[in-house]
């Protein structure tokens, strides 16, 4: 397994983690993610850790706290041998204060977390969505309590805007606050926009990303192709509406393509589209999913090895698509020239 450092911060975290959606498996899109017991859980954190893959991502709201339950009973025993990266903010019930990155929720949603992880403390805490109605230095200082506290080691923010993250950042830097250090994105062959904005700011601030949902939600694992119909038991059925669209045309364009060079290096349409993820720049993790043993070891075989320039090129060229404005006029052939040259 690959290392690499989170952000600009000292921590290493594996190229590949492992998302525990499954775990829990409860509600409508949970359930159909996966319910994975605590037993199965083990078996998977025994392969991941065998691997070298020793960071697992999860959140409160995934099966309303059970998946981290599943996780706790799963790590019980090997805390020191794995990273536990959790997320809060999205609600958690009705209430007025069950919702947000509040200092009354923010305390209280750690202090669930590591009573249901069945641990002292966090390696990353990972903020789900940026809370509008909460003064960010509010949000801010009591992060920073908490790692003071040893609750926390590093902090984090998911599907957060260019403009919030980065007032964000700017708000630490002038109170001395803890940086975010991550940056939990959706990002795929069939889901680019994470390079419009996102990426430089990531390179420029030094805040690495942990990509979620890396298949395109399920689109890449070699099961949907051109002219047939989805298969039985896939979960796009029941989750489609949950994910971001894609364009049908696009998307098939892209899987002939994934299809090609499965047969010019020998694996798997999914591996290959991990591979080209992980050779993107500001990733600092890829997060995986598996509901069984067989899964697991499939995604795990997207490293050890690397696309070459000519494959990457033309999986960048096939999934292309026209940036917005302002972004538009630096990302196609003959547009304006960048003060610097663009990422990617």
């Amino acid at each position: 397994m690959d290392y690499r450092r989170l952000g600009n911060s000292g921590l290493k975290v594996p190229a590949l983690s492992f998302g525990a959606g499954t775990f829990g498996g409860s509600g409508p899109l949970f359930g159909a993610w996966g319910n994975t017991d605590a037993k199965e859980a083990r078996r998977l954190v025994d392969i991941c850790l065998e691997a070298g893959l020793n960071l697992f991502d999860t959140a409160d709201v995934y099966s309303n706290g059970a998946s981290e339950e599943v996780l706790g009973e799963a790590i019980k025993g090997r805390r020191n041998e794995v990273l536990i990266s959790t997320k809060t903010s999205l609600p958690m019930g009705d209430g007025p204060n069950e919702a947000g990155s509040s200092r009354f929720r923010l305390i209280k949603a750690v202090e669930d977390a590591l009573r249901r992880l069945g641990t002292d403390h966090i390696d990353l805490l990972q903020l789900h969505a940026f809370d509008a109605g909460t003064p960010v230095e509010e949000v801010l200082s009591t992060l920073s309590d908490l790692v003071r506290a040893g609750k926390l080691r590093y902090v984090g923010v998911s599907n957060f805007a260019g403009w919030e993250l980065m007032k964000s950042l700017a708000a630490a830097e002038r109170h001395g606050y803890p940086r975010y250090v991550a940056h939990q994105v959706y990002y795929s062959l069939v889901g680019r926009d994470y390079e419009w904005e996102l990426m430089p700011l990531g390179h420029d601030q030094g805040v690495g990303a942990m990509v979620w949902s890396p298949l395109g939600w399920g689109r890449l694992t070699g099961k949907i192709r051109r002219g047939e119909k989805l298969p039985e038991g896939s979960r796009l059925h029941q989750t489609a509406e949950f994910g971001p669209p894609v364009d049908d045309e696009r998307l098939y364009t892209i899987v002939d393509l994934l299809d090609e060079i499965a047969k010019e290096t020998g694996k798997s349409v999914p591996q290959i589209a991990l591979n080209w993820l992980l050779q993107r720049p500001t990733v600092s993790s890829v997060i995986i999913g598996a509901r069984n043993e067989e899964q697991l070891r499939q995604n795990l075989g997207a490293v050890g090895w690397s696309l070459t320039a000519e494959q990457i090129a033309r999986l960048d060229a096939a999934s292309v698509v026209t940036a917005p404005y302002p972004y538009y006029p630096y990302r196609r052939p003959g547009g304006f020239a960048r003060l610097n040259p663009p990422l990617v």
